[in-house]
């Protein structure tokens, strides 16, 4: 049987409507009035002949018609997003988008851009900065690099960096220090925290150095780049991750003059939808960064000091 479908500018109406259970709302997404809106919906529930939402006086609620249209209409309208989204990105096909924290920017990627440029100068990467959990299909992003145990459902997922901590200072503090310096010389210099103090207090357990006040010192937030322009500034000692600190170490810019490091659980892993590497410059971009995590040598393998924490 061939049946007209209802307006497509009802069925969006609806759809927003239903999504937020608000005519304002979808309004506002559909960059429209809610008074558009409306008759949007009152036509397309003339055409199908029922009622679709319960309306009181200062909210919607769908009914059982409209719960069911909804749940199909919702499904249809994100394969159409999904579509439009892939066939776009067909006209940009050398387009990346990852997303990362601002330190795993700063501290781990920027370091090696240069490089990347060189190797892949046709790939346009596009680096967004957040610290939260991003929505792939929503956000328009291709990888993202996440801070946690590695469990994301739906997802690939792949260990990049080993989240292990190292105290490490400037060349001018360690000059002050002396060599092979005991733990307990950090009596008399600035714990430089982290986002908290909790790290020092198990880095100072680990050491043997529990006579220490760990709670002394600064905390800088919302990330550890603070605490890495302060290190590198001489004015104390950070602890911060391995990986991290790299190029710093390799260039002089900072000491490392402890051996004691904590291994914790959590590790930055690299996440993505795993039809993304269907793209080759998708693909080309997780390949190098799994390559450049491995070049540095895992604490996990090499450092018989690290002391496991949760």
């Amino acid at each position: 049987m061939n049946e007209t479908l209802p307006s497509l500018s009802g069925l969006r109406a609806f759809e927003a409507t239903a999504r937020h259970l608000s005519m304002t709302l979808a309004a506002e997404e559909l960059h429209v009035t809610p008074g558009a809106v409306s008759l949007q919906v009152r036509e397309l529930e003339t055409t199908l002949g029922l009622a679709l939402f319960e309306r009181h006086p200062r909210r919607l609620s769908l009914t059982e018609a409209g719960a069911d249209y909804f749940s199909t209409l919702r499904i249809a309208f994100r394969l159409m997003r999904e579509a439009t989204g892939a066939i776009r990105r067909r006209l940009q096909p050398d387009v990346v988008t990852l997303s990362c924290t601002t330190g795993f920017a700063i501290q781990w990627l920027m370091p090696r851009l240069e490089e990347f440029q060189t190797a892949f100068p046709d790939i346009d990467l596009r680096i967004g900065t957040t610290g939260r959990l991003v929505d792939f299909q929503k956000d328009g992003v291709d990888l993202a690099v996440r801070h946690g145990l590695g469990a994301y459902p739906g997802l690939a997922s792949e260990r990049l960096i080993a989240d292990d901590l190292i105290a490490v200072c400037s060349p001018t503090l360690v000059a002050i220090l002396g060599p092979d310096p005991a733990p307990s010389r950090l009596r008399a210099q600035m714990l430089i925290h982290d986002v908290d103090r909790n790290d020092w207090r198990l880095w100072l357990e680990a050491a043997g150095a529990t006579d220490i006040d760990w709670r002394k010192g600064p905390v800088i937030a919302p990330d550890s780049n603070g605490a890495l322009e302060a290190a590198r500034a001489g004015l104390g000692l950070a602890l911060l991750r391995r990986g991290f600190v790299e190029h710093d170490l390799k260039q002089g810019r900072l000491v490392s003059p402890f051996s004691t490091a904590i291994r914790s659980r959590f590790a930055y892993y690299l996440v993505y939808p795993s039809l993304a590497l269907e793209r080759s410059a998708v693909a080309t971009v997780r390949q190098w960064l799994v390559e450049e995590s491995r070049k540095a040598k895992d604490p996990a393998e090499t450092s018989s000091h690290a002391v496991a924490v949760t």
